[in-house]
């Protein structure tokens, strides 16, 4: 199996899903990614499975020395953190080679319904955040323990794919701006009945912060998540208030894993991929859903029902 020739003149980004269900074919595809991209001194990232880092390694013999090896469940935490914690990868190290490879295995094992969702929804808008870096990335998906609908998914997402046949372009492939995850038809499930508190708030978000911050310590979180909570709070609430009729609604409510708050606005958002991606100046327009993707373990939208609903989730820690 063989990987498509990128432009080795002028180097965009390449995005490919690798469908394989066996070792073997694996193996096929990644370790010529990895020699190929050494041969050519590009900096190479194998971000996978404990398992199939132990294939690569062995498969790669002295060369795995060369290679940068992270475990997918450490760098696959949350999709924000995950964007920008390759964009950062990108930007520190694209000086000094002529492209980045990167082996990117997302985590599916263990997602909610919601979590996968959102984390196909991250593997479209590499498509929009990557576009012209130097980067190519090889996304594999195992089909042995990748749901079916998470594969289907992977060719909407992913421009060129990789399965037995060879290196092909996608027919599925869905342009970023127009994606849409078929969880995103479905209203977002209510809190549990009588759970956490309501707040309502306007321009003043003060008294908002301190009653985030209360029933916070109710809890018992460790300080830096209840700091986490209030500061995105306030930022989905300052967007509300800037751009959602200048008040809104927020529920707050915890389970035995997470803490969870909707804010709801009369609004509607028409900003594309919004807090995706970093803002390009400083306090430039979405700069606020920018900082609730970094700190947040979830964040999901639904917009236009009427009005916005966004709903946070972060771990109690």
């Amino acid at each position: 199996m063989s990987t498509l020739t990128a432009d080795t003149t002028a180097p965009g980004l390449v995005h490919q899903a690798l469908i394989y269900d066996d070792d073997r074919a694996f193996l096929a595809a990644t370790t010529g990614f990895c020699l190929d991209g050494l041969a050519c001194g590009d900096r190479v990232l194998a971000v996978t499975t404990e398992a199939n880092a132990g294939l690569l390694r062995t498969a790669l013999g002295d060369a795995a020395d060369e290679v940068e090896f992270a475990v997918a469940r450490d760098w696959y935490d949350a999709p924000g953190r995950t964007l920008a914690a390759y964009n950062d990868y990108v930007e520190t190290h694209s000086a000094a080679h002529r492209r980045i490879r990167v082996i990117g295995e997302p985590v599916w094992h263990g997602r909610d319904g919601r979590q996968e969702a959102e984390w196909t929804r991250y593997e479209s808008v590499i498509n929009v955040a990557f576009a012209g870096s130097p980067a190519w990335i090889l996304c594999p998906y195992d089909t042995r323990t990748v749901p079916g609908r998470v594969v289907a998914d992977a060719r909407r997402t992913h421009p060129e794919l990789l399965d037995g046949s060879g290196a092909h372009r996608s027919d599925a492939y869905t342009d970023p701006a127009s994606f849409t995850h078929a969880a995103d038809r479905l209203p977002l499930p209510p809190p549990p009945p009588g759970a956490g508190v309501t707040v309502r708030f306007d321009a003043d978000l003060a008294r908002m912060r301190e009653r985030v911050a209360a029933w916070a310590r109710t809890l018992d979180l460790p300080a830096e998540r209840a700091e986490r909570l209030v500061l995105a709070v306030n930022e989905v609430a300052t967007n509300a208030v800037e751009h959602g009729g200048g008040n809104g609604e927020l529920r707050l409510w915890a389970d035995a894993g997470s803490v969870h708050c909707d804010v709801t606005d009369s609004g509607s958002m028409d900003v594309p991929f919004p807090g995706h991606l970093p803002p390009a100046l400083p306090g430039q327009r979405g700069h606020g859903l920018w900082v609730v993707r970094q700190v947040c373990d979830l964040l999901e939208i639904r917009t236009g029902r009427p009005g916005t609903q966004v709903r946070l989730r972060l771990t109690r820690g």
